[in-house]
């Protein structure tokens, strides 16, 4: 079963270990997959964000939403698509049918029984 959670980022325990009160703020670096950490003195630290490279960590929310942006455009589409489709064909029959008064009538009374 999957479970969606908020990744541990091992960077931030390292540093935390490392310098403890002493540090102002830290931020993730995805693209080199580090934590970066100002400290109080105005020098900065950083810590690998990762245990193992091979190590597959469960998934989250934006991460599969991320992994799957293509199929849900693709989704989207479809359904927008299908959306317009429906929509001309109600116009389409309601046009049709607007011109002769009796099936105006039937189709209004209808939802009465």
């Amino acid at each position: 079963m999957i479970t969606l959670q908020r990744r541990q980022l091992v960077g931030h325990d390292i540093l935390l270990a490392r310098h403890g009160n002493h540090i102002c703020s830290m931020r993730l670096d995805r693209g080199n997959g580090r934590v970066i950490a100002l400290l109080d003195d105005g020098s900065v630290d950083s810590a690998p964000n990762l245990i193992a490279p091979g190590l597959r960590l469960p998934e989250t929310l934006a991460s599969v939403l991320r992994g799957d942006r293509k199929f849900f455009a693709a989704l989207l589409g479809v359904a927008v698509i299908l959306g317009g489709l429906v929509f001309a064909t109600s116009a389409a029959v309601t046009g049709a049918m607007g011109g002769n008064p009796e099936m105006v009538q039937m189709l209004t009374a209808y939802s009465a029984y």
